[in-house]
């Protein structure tokens, strides 16, 4: 395996008429006053020797602190970010309460070139959104995972 991979859950829900996904809020400096663009299913970096659907569900529980859903996987592919990240989804149907997420956190040196190491919740809030509204907030090579799951969920 070269280059770095992440591997993540689309947590995806039918309350009402519309699909709905759980997307997180991507924690730190970077992100705090940006919307479109600065959310994204829970993942993560994994190494070649883990496998990247265990990947999945432990990014899923680090980011979020609640147990990954354990129903079956629906393989939403790949994609590769503009950082040349390559990121691998799958889909699973499942509920998670926003306000019970527990977000893990990371360490970054803020404000850059100060010295100062502060640490920063990995998202920094979740929530609920329809496929188009995750759209227009998701990460935009991760678009393609809500194309594919409404192809892989519709009738």
């Amino acid at each position: 395996m070269t280059g770095r991979r992440s591997a993540g859950l689309l947590l995806f829900r039918t309350p009402g008429p519309d699909v709905e996904v759980l997307l997180g809020h991507l924690g730190g400096p970077f992100w705090a006053r940006r919307d479109a663009g600065a959310w994204s299913l829970p993942k993560g970096e994994y190494l070649e020797d883990e496998p990247p659907e265990a990947a999945a569900r432990r990014e899923f529980q680090e980011e979020l602190g609640l147990p990954a859903p354990t129903g079956e996987l629906l393989p939403l592919g790949e994609v590769r970010q503009s950082g040349g990240k390559i990121v691998t989804a799958w889909a699973v149907a499942g509920e998670v309460d926003p306000d019970r997420v527990v977000p893990g956190t990371f360490d970054l040196e803020w404000p850059r070139g100060s010295g100062r190491v502060r640490q920063f919740p990995e998202v920094d809030r979740v929530q609920w959104f329809t496929l188009p509204e995750a759209a227009e907030r998701i990460v935009a090579a991760q678009r393609v995972f809500l194309d594919r799951l409404a192809e892989r969920l519709a009738p």
